[in-house]
This record gives C-alpha cells, structure tokens and sequence, in this order.
C-alpha cells in the first residue's frame, strides 16, 4: 500500500493517516526519561545526595505558522536535583537542560520548549588542604 493508508481488515476498506488517531504518552513516562537524562548529566554526585527528578506537564503545542494540521504535544519539564559544591552551577545547569531537552525529544518526538532546573541542596565536597566545615 502507499499513499499513507492501511487496510482496517475489512475487505477494500482503507483508513487514511490523518484519520487513524495518534498515540498519547504518559506525564510519567516522559518524567522517568527526564530524570534518567539528568542523572546522565550530573554524572557522580556525593553518597548522601539525593538522586535527580522530574515533574512534567505535556500540554498541546501551536506550530508556529500554523502550517500543520495534526496538533503535536509539547514537555514543560522541570528538574529537581542537588549538586556538590564547589562547582559551576550556571554550566551544570545548562548541561542538565541541554541533555534533558535532547533525550526526551529523542526518546518521545516531543518538543521541548523549557526546562527549569531547580537545585535543591548543596553538598559541600573537601578538597585537598581544606577542612570540611563552614567555609569563611
């Protein structure tokens, strides 16, 4: 068959594309891929940290142009993690989001317009020479 239908089992009869319905992913699913993409992105965080999660919430998507009939569905993600410190939290923010947005676009052809990061705790890692303890 071409042109973009399939046979229903009914002897003839066809279903075009556009009239087949479309398949619906779970808030959840996407969040477990977000929290999977940003533990990836954090890499080895000290053993008291809690690991990486995510909220979700998939809302219908505009086209911009409005050139596409079909309405496509868009992740609204946000992130909650912690991080060892000293770091640069401004990079490992931008890694966590960049990787967050590919893999959940990869894994779910959803468009990934935000990802908020939110660090929720610090953990103050000692480096050589220095004391563990409130730095001055």
């Amino acid at each position: 068959m071409s042109g973009g239908t399939v046979a229903t089992g009914r002897r003839g009869s066809v279903v075009p594309a556009a009239e087949r319905g479309a398949t619906r992913i779970a808030d959840r699913v996407v969040a477990k891929i977000a929290s999977q993409a940003a533990r990836e992105a954090v890499g080895a965080l000290p053993p008291d940290a809690a690991p990486p999660h995510a909220t979700v919430v998939v809302r219908p998507h505009a086209h911009p142009g409005g050139g596409s009939t079909a309405p496509s569905r868009a992740a609204h993600v946000r992130v909650h993690l912690e991080l060892d410190y000293p770091c640069d939290i401004g990079a490992r923010c931008h890694a966590v989001r960049r990787h967050v947005a590919e893999r959940v676009r990869a894994g779910v052809s959803m468009e990934v317009p935000e990802v908020a990061v939110q660090v929720e705790r610090l953990h103050l890692t000692a480096t050589d020479g220095s004391a563990p303890g409130r730095p001055r």
